[in-house]
């Protein structure tokens, strides 16, 4: 593997960040979608290079503004199919390249385009999410109608909520991006978001993801409210097409309409992220009759400083409970963050029943998270499946328990430009696992390195 690129682009980077905060009245607040980016550079200041690309001033009321982002990753498994006898992969390497520039004008319109390359060294089997040379991750235009009303036109990657059945999948090397049409009315108290999507499909090479393949599509309601400053609610209706979907039961046509509620906030010193999701429709000529209930719930402890906290994350997920009764029961979790339960992503979020304590704490730059989750089959007439919602084990016995799996995470910030993370995960078999013919304990590492500009 030649590093000699990687290292010159790390200490570019550094050099950068360095040089960006010499000013501190230079405000840098990167988001996760850096469309919301919160950049401030004022034109009194002492700007250098960066600064002068950063933010172009284009009269009072308008700018264009770059940045991007480079993230290198060295993962690892071993036993990565709980099988020691399956050939072992060596460590491989996933680079990610994101540039993007954004175009505003007169607080009423805005042009907001990202290019994308991610690469990967050394793996053999390539997933769907591993390589894309290059494309476009989000290419939109958005018109401001007044100070409530906007309408979008366009690709973008897209979070409702809290990411648990709409997500940008971070995790993965590639984005998830939907080409769509989105009206938003927002004001202080609410968000009410309407759009009609459809997936990005993913191929290898240079711009040729296809655009607007309608064998899968989504139209959405969201709806966001918060009542008091310690307590809001999202409701929200989403109607999922999929053409060819398989489930255990089958392979056929899932039109699937779900309806969810979302209750989080904070009680006392209290922080709370409850959700319930009820999904209809049809499958091929079975109707559908799913659900999952979710609740989590977290508390500062007097550990190691204020920001020490423990939690409890429970959910119960439906699996089909019978081949012949006509009614399909599994939930679809329509797309879910890659790294449901950590970058291991071998448990998604259909047919299933976990509990899942975990610990969390930050010191100085430093951050460390400790988790512990126990996975069960929801039903034993159902399979067990992956974060994309792919048929990854079938119901071939009645074993119910999948597994436990321990994890964590060790972080440390050097600036806002650089960040720095290492992820473990060990799952022991369980029961299901076991007797399916996988039981061998699986490990797998991850070490990540971020620099955002």
């Amino acid at each position: 593997m030649k590093t000699w690129p990687q290292i010159v682009w790390f200490f570019f980077c550094w050099i950068l960040s360095v040089n960006a905060q010499k000013n501190d009245k230079n405000l840098f607040n990167f988001s996760l979608l850096r469309q919301n980016d919160e950049i401030v550079i004022p034109s009194d200041s002492k700007n250098g290079v960066y600064e002068n690309l950063k933010q172009i001033k284009l009269g009072n009321q308008s700018s264009l503004s770059f940045g991007g982002s480079y993230r290198f990753q060295s993962e690892a498994f071993i036993n990565e199919e709980f099988s020691s006898e399956v050939d072992q992969d060596d460590i491989w390497f996933l680079n990610r390249f994101q540039f993007h520039s954004h175009l505003k004008i007169a607080d009423k319109f805005e042009l907001f385009a990202e290019l994308n390359s991610s690469l990967i060294i050394s793996k053999t089997n390539l997933a769907p999410v591993d390589r894309d040379e290059l494309s476009f991750n989000q290419l939109f235009t958005r018109y401001h109608f007044d100070e409530n009303w906007n309408l979008l036109v366009g690709r973008q990657n897209m979070r409702l909520g809290s990411g648990r059945l709409m997500d940008i999948r971070e995790g993965p090397n590639i984005r998830l991006s939907f080409d769509m049409a989105q009206l938003q009315f927002q004001n202080e108290k609410a968000v009410v978001t309407g759009f009609y999507a459809v997936p990005v499909r993913v191929e290898q090479g240079v711009f040729d993801n296809n655009a607007l393949d309608f064998q899968e599509s989504v139209a959405a309601l969201y709806w966001t409210q918060h009542w008091k400053p310690n307590s809001s609610t999202d409701i929200y209706a989403i109607y999922k097409e999929e053409e060819a979907k398989t489930w255990d039961s089958g392979t056929a046509n899932d039109n699937r309409f779900s309806l969810g509620l979302r209750h989080f906030g904070q009680w006392k010193k209290l922080t709370y992220n409850n959700e319930f999701v009820f999904q209809t429709g049809s499958f091929g000529d079975q109707n559908i009759r799913a659900w999952t209930v979710s609740f989590n719930i977290e508390h500062p402890v007097p550990f190691l400083g204020e920001k020490t906290s423990i939690g409890f994350k429970t959910e119960a997920i439906s699996g089909d409970t019978s081949e012949t009764d006509g009614t399909l029961n599994t939930f679809d979790g329509l797309y879910p963050r890659g790294a449901y339960f950590g970058r291991v992503a071998r448990i998604g979020p259909s047919n299933l029943f976990d509990i899942h304590p975990y610990f969390d704490a930050s010191i100085g730059r430093f951050n460390f998270e400790l988790d512990y989750v126990a996975f069960w089959r929801f039903s034993r007439q159902d399979g067990v499946y992956g974060p994309p919602l792919n048929l990854q084990y079938p119901s071939i016995n009645e074993e119910r328990f999948i597994g436990h799996q321990i994890g964590t995470i060790t972080a440390f910030e050097l600036n806002k430009f650089i960040n720095l993370e290492f992820e473990t995960n060990l799952i022991f078999p369980g029961g299901f696992l076991k007797e399916s013919g996988f039981d061998d304990t699986l490990f797998h590492a991850v070490f990540t390195a971020e620099f955002r500009f």
